[in-house]
């Protein structure tokens, strides 16, 4: 008898929970590789004898790739087969990273993140659709949020971790710890992932993909390339012309497809549109942190790469332990006011990396690490529910790739809205066009940090006053 669906196949939902294991260990993996590299960028800048602002491509173009492919894929994916793209994903993401740690140059090391990104997008844009087909509608809410966890942890835990192989090995096992932890995932998947039965045949519409690729890199493009060569210069301003024409091809492009690579008509739904941009908000605060801390830990307090990584490590640890009691809490109360008292949280940590100086003592800054360990506890699994159970069933593929657009997306805008503000304040700070750190003059990184930082927090109270906005409206109907 041929099955109908995952959920009427005894063997699949005995083995539910291992897949789940399977398909958030690679998503942890590769959510991982976006932000294990900040760490290591001093090291690396040494090592392969470049500036550090050239380092930051090495995050960047791993972003960049993953954002411009991601929802691609997810129609690929829905097309042919979402398993059959997760596990060609999986080989193509453990053959970058193999690549990366090949030590040749910084040319070759970006050529490998892009593959890296490539393989990451495919196993990113399929992975909620996955977990969707296989559980059925009463855990589905659990496993989501437990996908969302994996990657909120894999997104604010690099640094940390990053430091911890530091401490012991060269920058290049960063990469290559992904081998063995992929050959496990791959095996997994081999022996349990189920072959796809359900896959829609439809048409992909590559003109709508090139140009929101255009749009992605000329975007992201013109923004790092700009911080160097300054925003006025002719190509930088071509770069965003070029990205604007590109965003406004894509919309028109995508009104007159009959299957879209996005439906703009989910965004009427406002539940789904808000969650999705507190998201977005959330994700760019949290890279704030992400970029500006391995600089100050190890730049302004003189902290070892392994040290400043173990520092790092009490943010992610913290969010480990509040995930499930927020699981807990989301089925006793709502997810709703748990997004509310999350951001609250955020927002006030924000408030609190203001004041960061020099020789603030270590126990403040390890209670700021913990507070947003504690308020991405609370916030992100609700809000990942929220997101995905505000839609119909029909739109579920479309919420997950959004999902995923949306916290990859939050990143590369997080990398260059920190780094576009650091280098802006530090140039005037210091009288002249800064693009790294100066190491006879600490005050200039800490001033560029604090109004950094002040960007960060008028991001997230943006993001409470609005989900605030959309509890109240809730209960008033």
């Amino acid at each position: 008898m041929e099955r109908k669906s995952f959920q009427e196949d005894l063997q699949v939902q005995k083995h539910r929970w291992i897949i789940l294991a399977a398909v958030g260990m690679f998503t942890f993996m590769a959510t991982l590789d976006g932000s294990i590299v900040n760490i290591a960028l001093p090291t690396i800048s040494k090592d392969v004898s470049v500036p550090m602002n050239q380092t930051e491509w090495v995050v960047s173009i791993y972003l960049i790739v993953v954002c411009a492919c991601l929802l691609l894929f997810g129609k690929i994916g829905d097309a042919i087969g979402k398993i059959k793209i997760f596990k060609l994903g999986t080989f193509i993401f453990v053959f970058g990273s193999f690549l990366c740690g090949i030590h040749l140059s910084l040319n070759f090391l970006l050529f490998a993140r892009v593959v890296q990104a490539i393989g990451a997008s495919m196993t990113m844009s399929t992975n909620s659709g996955i977990i969707t087909e296989v559980f059925p509608l009463q855990e589905r809410g659990r496993a989501l949020g437990m996908i969302g966890s994996f990657v909120s942890l894999g997104a604010i835990a690099g640094p940390g971790i990053g430091g911890v192989i530091l401490a012991h090995l060269s920058w290049p096992y960063i990469f290559w710890i992904n081998i063995p932890i992929g050959i496990l995932t791959i095996i997994l998947g081999a022996i349990y992932l189920p072959k796809d039965i359900q896959a829609t045949k439809d048409p992909i519409d590559f003109k709508g993909f090139i140009a929101f690729a255009i749009f992605i890199l000329g975007l992201f493009g013109a923004i790092f390339i700009g911080q160097e060569t300054g925003f006025l210069k002719a190509p930088i301003v071509a770069m965003f012309v070029i990205s604007m024409l590109a965003l406004g091809l894509f919309w028109k492009i995508e009104q007159r497809q009959l299957k879209p690579l996005v439906e703009f008509s989910i965004f009427k739904n406002k539940t789904f549109t808000i969650s999705l941009l507190a998201a977005v908000c959330i994700f760019v605060a949290n890279f704030f942190s992400n970029v500006l801390l391995p600089f100050y830990l190890q730049n302004v307090r003189g902290f070892s790469a392994s040290h400043a990584g173990l520092l790092m490590m009490v943010f992610p640890l913290v969010m480990v332990i509040g995930s499930p009691i927020t699981g807990i809490l989301t089925d006793k109360w709502g997810p709703q006011r748990l997004t509310l008292i999350g951001l609250g949280v955020l927002t006030l940590t924000e408030f609190g990396n203001i004041f960061l100086q020099e020789k603030t003592p270590i126990r403040f800054f390890l209670l700021l690490s913990a507070m947003m360990g504690l308020g991405n506890a609370i916030f992100q699994s609700p809000n990942n529910t929220i997101v995905m159970s505000s839609v119909e069933k029909r739109q579920l593929g479309v919420a997950g790739g959004m999902n995923a657009f949306a916290r990859n997306f939050g990143m590369v805008v997080g990398i260059s809205a920190a780094t576009t503000m650091l280098y802006s304040a530090m140039s005037q700070k210091y009288g002249s066009k800064v693009i790294t750190y100066i190491p006879s003059r600490p005050d200039v990184f800490v001033y560029g940090m604090k109004i950094s930082y002040a960007l960060a927090f008028g991001i997230c109270l943006f993001a409470t006053v609005m989900t605030a906005y959309r509890l109240v409206r809730s209960k008033r109907k």
